[in-house]
């Protein structure tokens, strides 16, 4: 059985340790190991384990320079492993709690990098948490706040009650901008059941594209300017045609109901509308009803990622590919790519290829240029 592991990554002050705390006070019959990165001022709990790290990132000499993992985790995560298999400490998963500038696709890269790590060890997902009343500040100002966004299978919003309702909608499309891939939660408190933290399976080859259907339905990526509503409740599939009504901004924090300004006037709004600042952390979606060709498709893949690989944050497709009948689903952190064959394509499924690539400063043109002569 392997042990499943959990980044959690976050700005400063965004309640990573309440957070910690919840799931831990919650965490029925569980008992979870956690390694901080930093020494926290307090030890969150007996029953868990504080390491303390000093950093230090080896270079993987495989003739793969680019591939950086954290030795000082590693050590930490054999010695865990070790452990639990001399029956000397009882515990069911791993937390990883990173500091808060931290980057992390090395630690990432470790579950994958390292053979004795990735025999004890499944990478689950990266959670990443978004501190509402100062995150404008913080992704206008550091790279690393914007790298974490688009590092996250989950991103949580915490002090939204600190901001109006347009703020948190305005940083809610931001973020969604940054990284269509990863549902949004507001959270109160660091108030958050085990289920959404747990078993998200981030980084499973499966074939669903966890991105919003309207935000694929827009070609020109130009959602955010009214078109739709992105608001991940209406995931759930529920029904309402965007609410207007009365309580419709109370609700919003829970999401309940998307009230966002644009929706309540066709397109009025003028240049100031909220996306003035240019990310450099951003994603793009690509698609195509044509199959591609497997060996064209692999050689400009594995160039990009050869070139591009250390600003290639996270990427994933489900691909109609020539030769098989199967989906075949491929995803990646930045130079470590994988690929797999999923189910076949339904009966009357449109066999559309999807991908979303999540990147500082990609190349836009040159990827969907090469995708489209990898097509068949």
């Amino acid at each position: 059985m392997l042990i499943p592991a959990t980044i959690l990554t976050g700005f400063l002050g965004s309640g990573k340790t309440t957070l910690l705390k919840r799931v831990l006070t919650e965490a029925h019959g569980q008992k979870i190991a956690i390694i901080e990165n930093e020494f926290g001022e307090e030890n969150i709990d007996n029953e868990i384990l504080v390491s303390d790290t000093n950093e230090q990132i080896i270079q993987m000499n495989n003739g793969c320079v680019c591939c950086s993992i954290r030795e000082d985790l590693r050590t930490t995560l054999q010695l865990l492993a070790a452990k639990k298999r001399k029956g000397l400490l009882d515990f069911d998963r791993v937390v990883i709690e990173t500091t808060g500038l931290a980057d992390p696709g090395p630690v990432a890269q470790t579950f994958f990098m390292d053979d004795e790590i990735a025999e004890s060890f499944l990478l689950d997902s990266i959670l990443t948490l978004v501190d509402a009343k100062h995150a404008a500040q913080q992704l206008n100002d550091r790279q690393e706040a914007r790298r974490q966004v688009g590092f996250a299978d989950q991103i949580f919003i915490s002090k939204s009650d600190l901001v109006s309702p347009a703020e948190l909608d305005a940083l809610q499309h931001r973020l969604k901008h940054m990284n269509p891939r990863a549902p949004q939660k507001v959270v109160h408190f660091g108030e958050v059941s085990l289920a959404q933290v747990f078993d998200l399976r981030g980084f499973n080859l499966n074939a669903k594209l966890d991105i919003d259907p309207d935000f694929l339905s827009d070609d020109d990526h130009h959602h955010h300017d009214g078109e739709h509503c992105d608001h991940p409740s209406h995931k759930q599939g529920d029904s309402h045609d965007h609410a207007h009504d009365d309580h419709a901004h109370h609700d919003h924090e829970h999401g309940e109901h998307c009230d966002h300004p644009s929706h309540a006037h066709e397109h009025d709004h003028g240049p100031g509308h909220h996306h003035h600042h240019d990310d450099d952390v951003k994603s793009f979606v690509f698609k195509s009803k044509r199959q591609f060709d497997p060996a064209k498709l692999e050689d400009f893949l594995g160039a990009i990622v050869n070139i591009y690989g250390p600003k290639m944050l996270r990427y994933k497709g489900v691909l109609n590919m020539k030769g098989t009948e199967r989906k075949v689903i491929f995803q990646g952190v930045h130079q470590l790519m994988g690929s797999d064959l999923g189910p076949e394509w339904a009966e009357g499924e449109e066999r559309v290829s999807k991908m979303v690539f999540i990147g500082i400063d990609l190349p836009k043109d040159i990827l969907v240029q090469g995708l489209e002569q990898s097509l068949v």
